[in-house]
């Protein structure tokens, strides 16, 4: 067995679920409020948990894996809403950077920076993100795509060919439903590809505590007024899908 232990956090079950059921010799515990799966994926000891919405949620769950379950390394996976020009539902974004889009702390110090640390941006390492890469690309080559998902829920959310894009995701307390919200983040923040609530937070956890870390997101809406796929089917049918296949990538 590998010496190795791999955190697995989603926001919502629907994202996870999946990756449970890729687990052998399970086994669960219950602490402040959420079940912990460990078990081995591909002979990697790993432990898995939904970590529930939002940064303070995140944050406390990440930091429970890491301090009770002595992890190794960190993947968070899950859905995001579209920023970047161009971006479509299906297509995954591998986070190369992590940012808090609501903090800002001004005038004491510049909007955006974390108190203390003086980092606005929280970096994935660049062997986290060449495995990541590689496990992406492999799910969406070679008939992977298909085979996992099925062409019936692709055709459902008009899914074709989707991409893989690695670059900066934000985080922050809010849901954006807003075209006017999306277009100022993309005037402040223009490297931006995606929003969501979680993966910032986590890498900052992960960052005090030299833990390396991967966000890896599936896009499911536009992150604007036109959002108006059906999330709770999309999470099931394609989302979950995504994460149990690249996860079982990753973990090789």
């Amino acid at each position: 067995m590998n010496d190795r232990i791999v955190g697995i956090m989603g926001a919502m079950p629907e994202e996870i679920d999946a990756v449970v059921t890729l687990l052998s010799a399970t086994k669960q515990s219950s602490h402040a409020g959420r079940i912990y799966y460990e078990g081995y994926i591909n002979q990697i000891k790993t432990v898995v948990v939904v970590s529930g919405w939002g940064k303070v949620a995140a944050a406390a769950t990440v930091s429970t894996l890491i301090h009770k379950f002595n992890i190794h390394e960190l993947i968070f996976t899950g859905v995001a809403g579209a920023i970047k020009p161009g971006l479509k539902i299906g297509d995954i974004v591998i986070g190369s950077r992590l940012l808090q889009h609501d903090m800002d702390a001004r005038p004491f110090i510049p909007q955006y920076e974390i108190p203390l640390l003086k980092k606005t941006y929280f970096e994935c390492a660049e062997q986290q993100l060449s495995v990541a890469r590689i496990a992406v690309n492999d799910f969406l080559q070679h008939g992977n795509l298909q085979s996992t998902v099925g062409d019936s829920a692709l055709q459902q959310f008009s899914i074709d060919t989707p991409r893989a894009y690695t670059g900066d995701i934000a985080s922050g307390d809010q849901f954006f439903a807003d075209e006017t919200k999306k277009q100022q983040l993309l005037h402040n923040l223009p490297t931006v590809l995606c929003v969501e609530m979680e993966g910032a937070a986590v890498a900052q956890v992960c960052f005090e505590n030299q833990v390396p870390f991967t966000v890896i997101r599936t896009i499911s809406d536009a992150a604007g007024e036109g959002s108006h796929i059906d999330f709770a089917a999309f999470i099931e049918k394609i989302a979950g899908k995504y994460s149990a296949a690249i996860i079982k990538n990753i973990l090789l």
